[in-house]
């Protein structure tokens, strides 16, 4: 097999991915925004909570659009630009491959009663509830496929005869040692990731200080809670993926923090960079907080980067996805935290300048963070596809038509992207929360329930 082959197939899915997780977490996080903004709504009898649903239930359906076609692509280069691999572990990975697609179905069932039903029912919880399948479909859609990705990291439910998986059970394959620690990080990345967007959506417009400023104001109280909350929760499944690593995957945590030689009572590296000699210059060292992080305990021995083979050792560049990471997660913690403290202490502004600025940075932001999350994931698996069973590289194509499909998707991805912008642009632009709040008739004024 040519190295430049590989290459190109590393590229490919490299390229898909870091465009399908765009729309994978707007795809998750989305519905249950929808749904808390609707069950808020109708609660304090409030059209703003929603006008809000309904909006983002409007650009949910076109970034879901967006999404289908990306996830449908990566099941394709499966298949194309990794045949060896599906050739071993296709019929273990069979089961929860399918599950998602029907995950996804029930997802898109609902969402369509929910779109087509708003003002239908006397009672408007029983609308609410229309969300519930939308957002637990997402949520399952999300479990699935992130069983995938555990399995290549921790290979379980099979047994190897002859070069060969056997004895397949594909319920303990999916429930593998690394699906629960991902699970809980992947969901809850996702939906402060999208609270963080939806709060730079609202702060964006404050800034512009055009009509609907409650209404604004309203979306961006909702979306900052949200980010402070499940950025907690973010932050607590990490700790229990860097617990869990340096348990079954220690040279992904050592590669990560330049830990080269095991010890205990390790520090933990910040930021830094490494000189000719693979000699760590520049960082920041934290006593002790690497065995701490990675056992729970001051004194702790963690595993270092010199008890795996040289050939089978992570790059040591993943270092800067996982500083980037938790950096973006420790901003999106205290900026949201400023913010609802501020809200809380009335005599400060909670709505000035600076604050709302640093809201529209939180949104790309975090999904900068997702993005370096997945490749710090990906490549901390390397040189492994299958961990510890098959390499990328005797899993990748030898077909010297990979060159042709890269650029193939590539354009794929440049036209659904410009749509994308174009649509949701022209869908919200030319409609502002304002002139809808003018000639739509409010659903909760006076004597409107009765």
């Amino acid at each position: 097999m040519e190295f430049d082959t590989v290459i190109m197939s590393r590229l490919i899915t490299a390229m898909t991915l870091g465009f399908h997780i765009i729309f994978a977490t707007l795809g998750v996080g989305v519905p249950l925004f929808i749904s808390i903004a609707e069950f808020i709504g109708i609660k304090k009898r409030d059209d703003h909570y929603i006008l809000l649903a309904k909006r983002w239930a409007r650009g949910f359906v076109i970034t879901v659009a967006i999404g289908v076609v990306t996830g449908t692509a990566i099941g394709l280069q499966l298949s194309l630009v990794w045949p060896n691999f599906m050739q071993l572990a296709g019929n273990v990975i069979a089961l929860p491959l399918f599950m998602e697609v029907f995950a996804f179905f029930f997802e898109a069932i609902f969402l369509g009663i929910y779109l087509y039903t708003w003002n239908r029912f006397k009672n408007p919880y029983i609308h609410w509830l229309f969300s519930i399948p939308v957002l637990i479909g997402a949520g399952i859609s999300a479990l699935f496929i992130t069983t995938v990705n555990s399995f290549m990291n921790t290979p379980d439910g099979f047994m190897m005869e002859n070069g060969e998986f056997a004895a397949v059970n594909p319920i303990a394959a999916m429930l593998n040692p690394s699906t629960p620690t991902r699970v809980a990080h992947v969901l809850g990345g996702s939906y402060v990731t999208v609270a963080a967007i939806l709060a730079t959506i609202a702060a964006f417009a404050l800034l512009r200080k055009k009509g609907a400023q409650q209404y604004h104001k309203k979306a961006l109280k909702l979306t900052v809670i949200s980010m402070f909350v499940f950025s907690i929760v973010t932050a607590v499944a990490g700790d229990a993926s860097a617990k869990f690593l340096a348990e079954h995957q220690p040279e992904k945590l050592a590669a990560a923090e330049w830990h080269f030689e095991t010890e205990k009572n390790a520090d933990l590296i910040l930021f830094g960079w490494l000189n000719e000699d693979n000699e760590v210059v520049g960082e920041i060292r934290l006593p002790g907080f690497l065995s701490f992080l990675a056992h729970g305990n001051f004194m702790a021995e963690v595993t270092g980067l010199e008890a795996t083979p040289e050939n089978e050792r992570p790059p040591l560049w993943i270092h800067y996805m996982f500083d980037l990471m938790v950096s973006i997660g420790m901003f999106l913690v205290g900026i949201s935290f400023i913010y609802l403290l501020f809200s809380i202490i009335k005599k400060w502004n909670a709505n000035n300048k600076l604050f709302l600025w640093l809201m529209v940075l939180s949104g790309p932001l975090a999904m900068l963070a997702v993005e370096f999350g997945w490749i710090y994931a990906e490549e901390g698996r390397q040189p492994w596809i299958l961990r510890g069973y098959m390499t990328v590289e005797e899993a990748a194509t030898s077909s010297p038509y990979i060159t042709h499909m890269f650029f193939l998707f590539l354009l794929l991805y440049v036209v659904l992207g410009t749509l994308c912008v174009i649509t949701l642009r022209k869908l919200f632009k030319d409609n502002p929360a304002e002139l809808e709040l003018e000639k739509n008739t409010p659903v909760f004024e006076e004597g409107a329930d009765k």
